[in-house]
């Protein structure tokens, strides 16, 4: 069935000028409400220093009318394009929600120069309050969006804007400085990745077309130009966008999580969160899950609420989906509605409808989680693992019933409950930054052409560009693995996952990477067995005692270090091993070490270093995983 569009065309004055409404019929969209929804286009809010952002307007229409009532207010700001909000404002507008829609500061239609958040809280602020104003506005608003969109979202509750009532921040940019930017001390080049691919797509520069032109064609060759790191001002394209070339520059040259990462940092600053509710939603395989977890033990600390928190399986942005990368987790891993799930929550916050937040699935309880891995292991017709899960409902996080236990790296590469007891143990390998061990897949967005997402065997195939043959990372001498042996029952892990170990090197600075791995036995869907990544991480070595300060290594020294790994929720079945693997790169996942102990983002020369762990009586090095006991 077709559905029909009727238009009609008008002209309205408001405070900000001239603009064009576009009326479209409730059959316009499958999934609309009962209301027909007017759209005012390209309103220019001004903000408290005579900035103007880009603003579309979504409204519900009765009989020809915008609707004459209050109502309360869905507000998306995003760098992406207001446009893209098409559906989304449809949606709520034909539900009886006014919906705001907003190009953020120098993106797109809106004025001013862009910069990374730090405009955003107070843009935010002056949004609202222009929103509470309208005589179509009850001063009630809700935020939507995920990723910088749900960035926006922190940055706002942050300011405690007034009219700010809910939040739903799916998979959003918090604690830069901890994990998903930098991460243990390393530069996440995702977001690398992010100011190549948006510095010409957006942004003021962009409306030039040489320009435009220029930039593009840079960002075509960006796998090139990761291989010219570090990137040095005026020194590329990226100078003819400055702002974006200033931000990336102090971004990857500032490790330390301190002022300059201030900027939606929840974990240090949570009584500065409105106490509103608070709707927090991520993926165990998403870029921002650590961020995710860690705001909800803080904020679940600090402010009323209620905070609430769902995990899924997914990857970034993919709540709608019940599969990715090279594995299926079944079909109840995917949201069936995302808006209509979102709007269950604005219902009952904004409306004040009695409905299933509090009472039933997935708002029962405070905490929902997707249980990974209790498939049975056999290709599915798209080819995936079928690694399939569950999802349960809890009351908080971490679980209380966890049991923390330490599985010891061995010698001989075994991985164990019991304490190494050998008087000397240690591996040595050799670091070359010119040759660094290839990601494949993890926690992972803005991957755009040179990262693959979520959950994938830890071999090379075609689809990752810089290990392309069939060749399992295990296999490289730089990639140091401790496996269990095949477990003799299923063995559940959910919450925060670390790694100490106690390690020296030859060098000055040098990074060491931990990853956790579900190691499926061969069977005849997967001959080979299936190395399916959990979780991953990294310590730059300079950072080892604190984030917040630089100290060089003695080469020689024996230093104990911390390497945090993303939360998951995961069973280990019967027959599998659980694998952890230590290196010390996972490229283009993270910055590479030059090992020089040069300045961060301003080496000129890179060395090879000999890294060494040890696994002793008295280096007793680990991975801690928080074992769930079975029910009995």
């Amino acid at each position: 069935m077709i559905s029909r569009f009727v238009f009609r065309s008008q002209l309205r004055l408001t405070v900000s000028g001239f603009l064009f409404c576009l009326l479209i019929t409730s059959s316009a969209f499958a999934a609309s409400g009962p209301y027909a929804v007017e759209v005012r286009k390209n309103v220019m809010v001004p903000m408290r220093d005579g900035v103007k952002l880009a603003t579309d307007v979504y409204l519900p229409v009765e009989d020809g009318d915008v609707l004459d009532q209050k109502l309360p207010t869905i507000l998306e700001r995003r760098p992406y394009n207001k446009d893209g909000c098409k559906s989304s404002g449809t949606y709520y507008a034909s539900h009886g929600y006014a919906f705001v829609a907003q190009d953020t500061r120098g993106r797109y239609g809106s004025e001013g120069v862009w910069h990374m958040l730090t405009d955003d809280g107070i843009d935010g602020v002056d949004t609202a309050a222009w929103i509470g104003k309208q005589p179509w506005s009850n001063a009630e608003i809700g935020m939507i969006g995920t990723s910088y969109v749900g960035g926006t979202q922190h940055a706002l509750a942050m300011e405690k804007a007034p009219e700010l009532k809910t939040v739903i921040p799916v998979d959003a940019m918090s604690n830069l400085g901890y994990a998903s930017m930098r991460n243990g001390g390393a530069f996440e080049l995702r977001f690398w990745n992010w100011i190549y691919l948006n510095a010409g797509k957006g942004s003021r520069q962009s409306h030039d077309p040489g320009t435009a032109a220029v930039l593009k064609e840079m960002a075509e060759n960006r796998v090139q130009y990761l291989f010219e790191l570090p990137l040095r001002k005026g020194t590329t394209p990226m100078k003819l966008a400055s702002e974006y070339e200033d931000w990336l520059i102090a971004g990857m040259q500032h490790g330390a999580n301190d002022d300059f990462w201030k900027q939606n940092n929840i974990i240090d600053y949570p009584e500065q969160y409105k106490d509103i509710p608070v709707y927090l939603v991520s993926g165990w395989y998403d870029s921002w899950s650590s961020n995710n977890t860690a705001n909800f033990q803080a904020l679940s600390k600090t402010i009323k609420g209620p905070v609430y928190m769902i995990m899924g399986p997914w990857i970034h942005g993919r709540q709608g989906s019940h599969s990715h990368g090279q594995v299926d987790f079944g079909k109840e891993a995917a949201i069936a509605d995302p808006l209509g799930w979102r709007k269950e929550w604005y219902d009952h916050w904004l409306k004040g409808i009695d409905n299933s937040v509090g009472t039933a699935a997935p708002f029962e309880t405070p905490v929902r989680i997707f249980v990974m891995g209790t498939g049975d292991g056999s290709r599915n017709q798209d080819g995936k693992l079928n690694h399939g899960g569950y999802w349960r409902n809890e009351s908080e996080w971490p679980l209380k019933r966890t049991v923390y236990t330490k599985y010891h790296l061995q010698p001989e590469g075994g991985l164990s409950t019991q304490a190494p007891k050998a008087e000397q143990a240690a591996t040595t390998y050799l670091f070359d930054p010119a040759n660094p061990v290839p990601t494949i897949g993890g926690n992972i967005s803005s991957g755009n052409d040179i990262l693959v997402q979520g959950g994938w065997d830890q071999k090379g195939s075609e689809h990752i560009w810089n290990w392309t043959q069939p060749i399992p990372l295990s296999a490289r001498n730089d990639v140091i693995v401790f496996q269990t042996e095949p477990l003799a029952e299923d063995l559940e892990v959910t919450g925060e996952l670390a790694v100490k170990l106690w390690i020296s090197s030859d060098a000055k600075d040098t990074d060491f990477t931990a990853k956790l791995i579900d190691v499926y036995p061969p069977s005849s869907d997967f001959p080979g067995g299936f190395d399916l990544n959990i979780g991953d991480g990294i310590i730059r070595t300079r950072f080892r005692d604190s984030l917040k300060t630089e100290k060089l290594m003695e080469p020689g020294t024996i230093y104990p270090v911390t390497i945090k790994l993303y939360p998951t929720s995961n069973v280990f079945k019967k027959g599998h091993r659980i694998r952890v693997d230590i290196s010390s790169s996972n490229f283009p996942r993270f910055d590479i070490n030059p090992n020089t102990g040069e300045p961060l983002n301003d080496n000129r020369r890179t060395q090879t270093a000999n890294n060494t762990i040890y696994h002793d009586a008295e280096h007793p090095s680990h991975i801690v995983l928080p074992v769930i006991p079975a029910k009995k």
